[in-house]
């Protein structure tokens, strides 16, 4: 029989925020994964947990991914933990669990802590509909090129960002997406956790008055929708039927484009088009 692949959750700081089950089967397993064998033995210690670790970060997976898989066809069952909170979200583990699945090996996640769900809920911002964007690129160009393919993006976004950089992003984040209501979340669960709240110009300020150190979460609120330019729509209409389109086709595909109403563009194209009754 072959082994199962645990994929655990881990506190983000405060370490009474693990599940019953959790260190039932870290206790368990055969051997623990976890990108830091450091911070993953205190956590053991500190539950009585006296599992074997072996490291399994980003510069080891190549070699590491395939001893676990072996372990796993043994009939051992191994538990990978990241840092803290839930491996694989910016966190090694995504490539063990694809292999794992690969190979037929069952694996189970055992949820928990999560970073950018704790900072989520208590941003205050809309839950409903968000997407996670890790940590954007380093470099300014790369970053606010990317920024720009979000502009439009309805949905809540939540971020990852280190101190030194944190600055510099709030700083696109408000040129690139316009100056939007935020959270920055710092050491969430831990002594020194804050919650700053405001608009994203308002939080560059705060950070530079204020430096920020440790754990970073960034929330942001999504686009506002805005109303259908009617104008730019009659103008675009009219272009088309003067290169050849009917009144009928020509709204009926700027307004599906655009989205305007299609009788309200009609009605508009008709009196705009030249020896309309005024």
């Amino acid at each position: 029989m072959t082994g199962r692949l645990y994929v655990v959750s881990t506190p983000i700081g405060n370490l009474a925020d693990i599940t019953l089950r959790a260190l039932r089967v870290l206790n368990e397993v055969d051997v623990v994964a976890a990108e830091d064998t450091r911070a993953a033995g205190r956590l053991l210690k500190h539950h009585d947990v006296s599992t074997p670790l072996v490291s399994y970060h980003e510069h080891n997976e190549d070699v590491r991914t395939p001893e676990l898989l072996q372990r796993l066809h043994s009939g051992e069952d191994v538990a990978i933990i990241s840092e803290a909170g839930t491996p694989s979200i910016s966190d090694p583990g995504y490539r063990l669990v694809r292999a794992a699945i690969a190979d037929g090996l069952v694996v189970e996640p055992i949820p928990g802590a999560s970073a950018l769900l704790a900072a989520l809920v208590v941003s205050g911002l809309p839950t409903d509909s968000f997407i996670f964007e890790g940590f954007l690129p380093r470099r300014a160009a790369e970053r606010r090129k990317h920024l720009e393919s979000l502009r439009s993006e309805r949905r809540t976004l939540v971020l990852f960002e280190s101190p030194h950089r944190v600055d510099a992003c709030l700083t696109d984040l408000a040129e690139v997406l316009g100056d939007r209501p935020a959270a920055l979340c710092r050491e969430l669960t831990k002594m020194h956790e804050e919650v700053r709240r405001g608009t994203l110009s308002e939080l560059a300020a705060s950070v530079r008055r204020s430096p920020v150190k440790g754990e970073l979460v960034l929330v942001v609120a999504g686009a506002v929708p805005q109303p259908p330019d009617l104008d730019a729509a009659v103008s675009e209409a009219l272009a088309a039927i003067e290169e050849g389109s009917s009144v009928r086709d020509a709204t009926r595909e700027v307004s599906g484009r655009l989205g305007v109403p299609r009788r309200a563009l009609y009605d508009r194209v008709l009196a705009a088009r030249p020896g309309a009754p005024s």
